[in-house]
């Protein structure tokens, strides 16, 4: 029996493909390779990967299956073509935000991601600006937006091949192909901090703009995340004082402390809380002086520990600032004189044991703050 030219073969293969993926459009019938989508989120920036999963079934997958090199298949418009990084249609990977891919920039959107395998382990990961081909067959070198080059890994048997988001961070993420007993693995890294300002800055411009909370949470981020410090005192005094019609609060305030002490503006930060201490609670006023313990203004805590206990006369946590207080001057005899009336005064097993745990410190000789 005649044998049929390869040429002549791939195309009645090809044909076939499309032929079995229009009916199965039309139908809805089951493919044999499955689709799958795997979606993974970094910062506030989502990866999506939606691929077709062929089986090895005992095939030869590398250098046969899966050609190394560029390959002119005898099909559609390309002269050479790389592997489509799955079965059927282009496998597309979208980006939500602009990403770096093994240290190179690639902008936000979607793409036909394709590869290249090599016979020596390496390979090109190419990511097309056309992502809604069939394959690979019409691949145009002039679409590339980016070609980056990866070792890829000996691996355990996967039958049927696999994308995953491993090693995620909170600014990074390895995107892999695993298939047969080979894993292409590809870093993908995001400005999470420029990527999240560059979002609160276009939707305080909308109706998140009118919600103070809104203003207090896009100046915090700014201030623990390296932002513009500036912009986030900007920020903090919308929330306080601008539109919103002094609406200050403990939690604004302390945001606007730690953004002016950030900007060595402590003495700033000193009148914006001393701005607030007349109307803070029991608590808040205890938290005011631990965040000038933090600020290292030690006498400042002092001070503000005993004006708490003037207000608030025979309560537990005034006698617990006091022994906070006192511990940061290195007083440790006054330190736990208060810390002993605190344990007396106080309600709940939970702050009980943590004083228990501050005495042992300071008998030992040791700092509570």
């Amino acid at each position: 029996m005649k044998q049929l030219n390869p040429i002549v073969y791939v195309v009645l293969f090809v044909t076939s493909l499309v032929i079995n993926q229009h009916l199965n459009a039309q139908l809805n019938l089951p493919r044999g390779s499955q689709n799958a989508t795997v979606i993974q989120t970094v910062g506030t920036t989502k990866i999506q990967i939606n691929y077709s999963r062929p089986s090895v079934n005992g095939r030869e997958v590398w250098g046969s299956l899966v050609p190394y090199g560029m390959n002119n298949f005898g099909f559609g418009t390309a002269t050479e073509s790389p592997w489509r990084a799955g079965a059927n249609e282009n496998t597309v990977i979208k980006f939500t935000s602009d990403v770096m891919i093994e240290g190179q920039a690639l902008a936000a959107g979607k793409y036909g991601l394709h590869i290249v395998v090599k016979q020596d382990g390496g390979a090109t990961v190419i990511f097309s600006k056309n992502h809604t081909a069939w394959g690979s067959f019409f691949y145009e070198p002039s679409q590339d937006a980016l070609r980056v080059e990866i070792q890829t890994k000996t691996i355990p048997h996967v039958e049927q091949l696999t994308y995953d988001v491993n090693e995620v961070t909170v600014n990074s993420a390895i995107v892999v192909l695993n298939w047969e007993k080979k894993q292409f693995p590809v870093t993908v890294e995001v400005d999470v901090t420029n990527v999240v300002l560059a979002d609160i800055r276009k939707k305080l411009q909308d109706q998140p703009g009118f919600q103070r909370q809104n203003w207090e949470q896009a100046a915090a981020f700014a201030m623990n995340n390296d932002g513009d410090l500036n912009e986030a005192l900007g920020w903090i005094n919308n929330a306080i004082a601008g539109q919103f019609y002094s609406q200050q609060d403990f939690n604004n305030t302390n945001i606007k402390a730690g953004i002016l002490n950030k900007m060595g503006r402590q003495q700033e930060a000193l009148e914006a809380y001393a701005d607030y201490l007349p109307n803070a609670t029991i608590l808040e006023t205890h938290q005011i002086g631990r965040q000038y313990i933090t600020m290292g203004m030690n006498d400042k805590a002092l001070e503000v520990f005993k004006m708490n206990v003037k207000k608030n006369p025979k309560t537990w946590p005034v006698d617990y600032g006091l022994a906070r207080g006192y511990a940061s001057m290195g007083d440790y005899k006054k330190a736990i004189k208060h810390l002993k009336l605190s344990y007396d005064r106080v309600p709940d097993a939970a702050n009980k044991a943590a004083i228990e745990a501050n005495l042992a410190k300071l008998e030992k000789g040791e700092d509570i703050n």
